[in-house]
């Protein structure tokens, strides 16, 4: 086979504890929206609606060394940038219609994440009913600490999932609180979908999304997968 021009370099997270230099292949990036009943609240819906999906590319990824600050560019085109903390679930093996009883069958591991929001736009979008494309897919938008193999986690229902920024707190909630359990949310996608090894899902975020700045470092931790910590610096001229 021969190409026209080079094809690009393929988006990828590290492992950690594998071998080293181990990395996992992004194929798609799937987003939970408003999984979260407190977070479904501040943005002005209740209750246990059917789940809903956007996607990022992925080459949106922005990798981060646990135990390091890696840096994102503040995006253009905003004045309102909001961080959105989430669990990132890893596919390892792909399926359509996978029923919620075998789904974790088909989970590689997790890894700490953030959804980063131009709100502006998104309410912008919202309000012309046009797509969420502009505010959620954009250059840097899913930055995300290294993956850990599931059967590496030690995950439950009480499992925390905290952000702060500048050492102030600003989400902070328990993976029991998500609307939708993991395995639902892999039911429900597989079934518009084609799951493929490579997937990364962004489960949804908990209450106390905020607008950061140039300047802002945010903190995001959940128990038993990981930390992640990334600063805000200004694109560059």
């Amino acid at each position: 086979m021969s190409f026209v021009i080079a094809p690009p370099a393929t988006p990828s997270v590290p492992v950690q504890g594998g071998a080293a230099g181990a990395q996992f292949p992004v194929h798609r990036i799937y987003c939970v929206g408003r999984n979260y009943v407190e977070h479904a609240i501040e943005m002005g819906h209740s209750g246990r609606e059917a789940p809903f999906f956007f996607m990022k590319p992925a080459d949106a990824v922005l990798p981060i060394a646990e135990g390091t600050v890696g840096q994102m560019h503040y995006p253009s085109q905003t004045a309102s940038l909001h961080h959105e903390t989430e669990l990132v679930v890893a596919i390892g093996k792909g399926g359509r219609n996978i029923a919620a009883a075998d789904a974790m069958g088909h989970v590689w591991g997790y890894a700490v994440g953030l959804d980063m929001t131009r709100r502006d736009l998104q309410n912008d979008a919202k309000k012309l009913g046009r797509p969420w494309d502009i505010a959620k897919g954009f250059d840097e938008s899913a930055p995300i600490g290294p993956l850990r193999r599931a059967e590496d986690c030690a995950i439950d229902a009480g499992s925390k999932i905290t952000l702060t920024v500048n050492g102030a707190p600003r989400q902070g909630s328990t993976l029991g609180k998500l609307i939708w359990s993991v395995a639902e949310i892999i039911e429900h996608i597989s079934k518009a979908w084609e799951l493929a090894p490579g997937d990364l899902i962004f489960s949804g975020t908990p209450e106390g999304v905020a607008a950061v700045v140039v300047g802002d470092t945010l903190a995001a931790s959940i128990d038993g997968v990981g930390t992640l910590e990334v600063k805000m610096v200004a694109l560059p001229s």
